[in-house]
């Protein structure tokens, strides 16, 4: 599997419609959690996050939040972000294009929020331009750092060093509160939250105002 850990910047130039890093000059970081919620991998998250007065934004599945309401209430209530990562985690290259911004404008009903993250980070272009004009309003979310807790070849320890070594302020951080990553994740996301919480990091939520 073939992903860059830290997006090069000269990659993000070429897709200068998306969101790759928060300008800031504060020690500040923007953990990020796909695929959700979870009935008890989100609770997880969130019971982490509350240790260290963390907050993130989560990219939750249409789908996902009709089957666990609750669990998508208590990210809200708890004072995280959320945004939309389609209604049934959609690949934007694979799909007809009526298709794909029906499935997001689906999730977009009961998912209130004015950001948007591709499911594997694949849109087209024509894509992005959709989703910037008065239909969705929304802006792209990619990442900084991928923890690559979805990633079978690499190992939990893997996982950690990848977020610690290449995070630096105003990254997006990208973890997963999924089954697929649920083991890695569970190990690593205490370790980043210790970790820079020592370095006086502070761990903010991304919404439309910094962007």
């Amino acid at each position: 599997m073939l992903y860059f850990v830290k997006t090069p910047n000269w990659f993000s130039l070429f897709f200068k419609k998306r969101i790759w890093k928060i300008k800031t000059s504060e020690r500040r970081l923007y953990l990020t959690f796909d695929d959700g919620p979870h009935p008890l991998i989100t609770s997880f998250v969130l019971d982490e996050l509350k240790k260290h007065q963390a907050k993130a934004t989560f990219f939750c599945i249409g789908d996902n939040v009709v089957k666990y309401p609750e669990v998508y209430k208590r990210i809200i209530d708890e004072g995280h972000a959320v945004g939309n990562h389609t209604f049934n985690h959609l690949n934007g290259w694979k799909t007809k294009d009526k298709i794909y911004l029906d499935n997001i404008d689906k999730a977009k009903k009961i998912i209130d929020s004015d950001l948007f993250r591709p499911p594997y980070g694949r849109i087209t272009s024509f894509q992005i331009r959709q989703l910037g004009m008065n239909r969705f309003k929304l802006k792209t979310i990619m990442w900084t750092v991928l923890s690559g807790d979805f990633d079978n070849n690499i190992s939990k320890d893997a996982c950690k060093e990848n977020v610690i070594l290449n995070a630096v302020n105003g990254s997006i951080i990208v973890f997963h509160d999924s089954e697929k990553a649920n083991e890695k994740m569970r190990y690593a996301l205490p370790e980043v939250l210790k970790h820079f919480s020592k370095q006086e990091f502070v761990f903010d939520k991304i919404t439309k105002e910094i962007l």
